[in-house]
């Protein structure tokens, strides 16, 4: 099997949240809001860096409920508010090295005052590693959507 032949592994999610996109763009680019949705239900999260800028680095660290801690880290590609978000995205193991590397691209569509977010990471070295990714986002989303419902949503 060559190069060419092996399986793409990737996510695509769509997610529909009853907010505006800027608001909705504005959770991915604050790390005040990333901390309260960022990472499956049950984690905690916290930046150590934090620069949402195209070339702008990030790490951070999702503290699962054991008290593991997960650290990832990657690098801003495409800012464009309140319409679009680009990102590298890789986790560092215990010795600080990196892992493989993922490209998140987000696309955030204002319809009636609620935003369609297209969500596409790949490519996944595994199918495991990608399912993995999979239930992760969901979760995350799933809190995302209970954040943005605490959120004042009135539009300035």
């Amino acid at each position: 099997m060559n190069e060419d032949d092996r399986p793409v592994w990737e996510i695509r999610i769509n997610r529909r949240f009853k907010a505006p996109r800027a608001m909705v763009f504005a959770t991915w680019t604050d790390p005040a809001h990333l901390a309260k949705w960022s990472g499956p239900t049950g984690f905690t999260s916290w930046h150590d860096t934090f620069d949402c800028s195209p070339g702008g680095q990030y790490r951070a660290c999702l503290r699962a409920p054991d008290g593991t801690e997960h650290w990832l880290r990657g690098q801003y590609l495409e800012v464009d508010p309140p319409a679009r978000l680009t990102f590298t995205h890789a986790w560092e193991n215990g010795d600080g090295i990196v892992g493989p590397e993922t490209k998140v691209a987000i696309s955030f569509i204002e319809k009636d005052g609620e935003t369609l977010m297209q969500f596409h990471q790949a490519p996944f070295t595994s199918q495991s590693n990608r399912d993995g990714h999979l239930s992760g986002w969901s979760s995350s989303f799933d809190r995302l959507d209970q954040h943005l419902s605490t959120q004042n949503l009135v539009q300035s």
